[in-house]
Formats: C-alpha cells, structure tokens, sequence
C-alpha cells in the first residue's frame, strides 16, 4: 500500500469541506450553534475545534504530495466525527444536526479514505 492518495480530489474535497466549516465556525450561524450547544460542549472551548479542523484541512492538502500524511489526517478526522457522534448520541440530541452535519460528513471522511486506499 502506498502512503499517498491514488487520486487528489477526494482528500482535497474533504478538506474545502472542511475549510467552509472553519470559516463558517469562526462567527458560528444558528445551526453551528444550535449543534455544539445540543451536546453541551463549552463555549470557552469552541475555538479548539477550529484550531482541530484547521490542523486537519492542512494535513489532507500537505498529504496530497507527503506519503502518509493525508492518511493520518483522514483518520484524525475520522476520530473526530465518530467522538461527534458519540457526543450527540449521548446528548439525545439525534435531530437534523446529528443526521446532516455529523453523520454526513463522518460518511464523508470514509468515502474519502477508502477512495485514497483503493488502487
């Protein structure tokens, strides 16, 4: 197995979709909002998810040309939205957030990874 994508584009998917979450968390609409409150994540601490996500955007597009690098951060991201979905089910709160936001781009970030394996 080699440690660099078979193809560019999905790495690079993920992280544009990614880079709109970061932009769009730095003032947070309703719905960001909506979210992180529904599983009771500190507001004080809102800003390390862009500090997670920025980190994760940097490693998919650095990965497309560093063996291995991508794929780690595939899996970091990965980790992230299952945790996400760990928090939300905790939470009980499952609504569109949990179904479109956190599960959506959880299936995402899987696609992405097994389309960068695959030969």
């Amino acid at each position: 197995m080699t440690l660099l994508p078979h193809i560019w584009w999905p790495p690079a998917l993920l992280a544009l979709a990614l880079l709109i979450d970061v932009v769009l968390s730095l003032r947070p609409p309703k719905f960001i909002r909506d979210c992180l409150d529904g599983v009771r994540f500190p507001r004080e601490w809102w800003w390390t998810l862009i500090v997670i996500k920025t980190t994760a955007v940097v490693g998919l597009v650095a990965g497309i040309w560093m063996p291995g690098v991508a794929f780690a951060a595939n899996t970091g991201v990965i980790i992230y939205f299952v945790s996400a979905a760990v928090a939300h089910v905790r939470a009980r709160f499952t609504g569109t957030e949990f179904w479109i936001n956190c599960l959506g781009m959880l299936a995402l970030a899987i696609i992405v990874q097994v389309l960068s394996v695959l030969p």
